[in-house]
């Protein structure tokens, strides 16, 4: 039996900076993750990719800022269960959760703290009927290392912030060619990379087909070249040596369903207060809770692990009072 003051499901950068928030109160964290390393979709999905919207860091790799948020948390001594997933919970004589993962592993808390990212994910797959052939033969579903696609040719197909955040990344200066297919002539990303991708099919950098999508796939052992259906012009074929359909990730909550929680379009109900859920004891933080609101950003899930921390603080020492004291004062001392 594993037992903490805090038990965090997932061990993204959410759940990571938990840990250093509950330690500067004096407060154990124990991580439990599916995954069999820390980092969530960060690590998994997309470690080479820049983000831009991290508080100091005008730009740093998703798998840099995993590795910052390690030390960072490293003080305070967390524990982790990898490559298990939370299964089962249910509350002890003491008013403790107990939970135990698929694998058997028994934890003990008074407090969870669900900071689960989207839950557990899979990529969404265009109906083409012989894909399976070709995945990881020529077509991928995540960027995990974009050194990969050096002197490439790649087509993407999407229209959201993934498949013109990779687009951009990649035609400067790593892919040989890169071509973006998207099926309508607006865009669902953000303005400033739509506008850069029009910038860079304008000046040939990208080559950019709206109105237009993948039908077939065609090759021997690996990928060789793509059916195109385009709307104005009808089909044509493609050679690449890689595609990229980037249509984001299906969010499936899991285990988590079963648990008594207020769940609303695969997100968890929570008080913007705390951001705790209908089961006390419980809270949810980062992308996997709903509020009125709620932007699915990173340094909004920092924010939200902060207020977390605070009533968790109260609800674990009901009689003592805490004073928050600035670590620009005091330092960062562990235990």
């Amino acid at each position: 039996m594993i037992k903490t003051d805090i038990l965090i499901i997932g061990a993204g950068p959410c759940g990571l900076f938990t840990v250093f928030e509950a330690g500067l109160m004096k407060l154990r964290c124990h991580l439990i993750d599916a995954l069999p390393q820390p980092g969530g979709q960060l690590t998994e999905i997309y470690p080479k990719k820049p983000i831009y919207d991290i508080p100091g860091f005008p730009e740093v790799m998703a798998g840099e800022l995993i590795d910052h948020l390690m030390k960072q948390s490293a003080p305070f001594k967390p524990g982790f269960t990898l490559g298990e997933r939370a299964e089962i919970i249910e509350k002890t004589k003491e008013g403790n959760f107990r939970l135990t993962t698929n694998k058997g592993t028994e934890h003990e808390a008074p407090v969870i703290a669900i900071a689960g990212g989207l839950g557990s994910f899979e990529p969404r797959k265009p109906p083409i009927g012989n894909i399976h052939d070709f995945e990881d033969k020529g077509i991928e579903y995540i960027v995990r290392d974009p050194n990969f696609y050096k002197g490439k040719k790649v087509v993407i197909s999407g229209g959201g912030d993934s498949a013109l955040d990779w687009s951009i990344f990649l035609a400067n200066g790593v892919a040989d060619e890169v071509t973006l297919i998207h099926r309508s002539k607006s865009f669902r990303g953000h303005p400033d990379s739509v506008q850069k991708v029009l910038d860079m099919s304008a000046s040939g950098k990208i080559k950019l087909i709206t109105e237009a999508e993948v039908v077939g796939i065609n090759g021997n052992e690996t990928l060789l070249e793509l059916k195109m259906q385009h709307l104005p012009e009808g089909e044509s074929i493609l050679a690449t040596d890689h595609w990229l359909p980037l249509f984001g990730l299906s969010p499936k909550l899991g285990p988590i369903a079963d648990w008594g929680l207020n769940i609303e379009k695969n997100s968890i109900e929570v008080n913007t207060l705390d951001y705790s859920t209908n089961v006390p004891g419980i809270y949810a933080i980062g992308d996997i809770n709903s509020y009125p609101g709620k932007l699915k950003l990173i340094l909004c899930g920092f924010h939200e692990a902060t207020l977390m921390v605070q009533s968790a603080f109260k609800r674990i020492y009901p009689d003592k009072n805490y004073v928050l004291k600035y670590t620009t004062v005091n330092g960062v001392q562990g235990f």
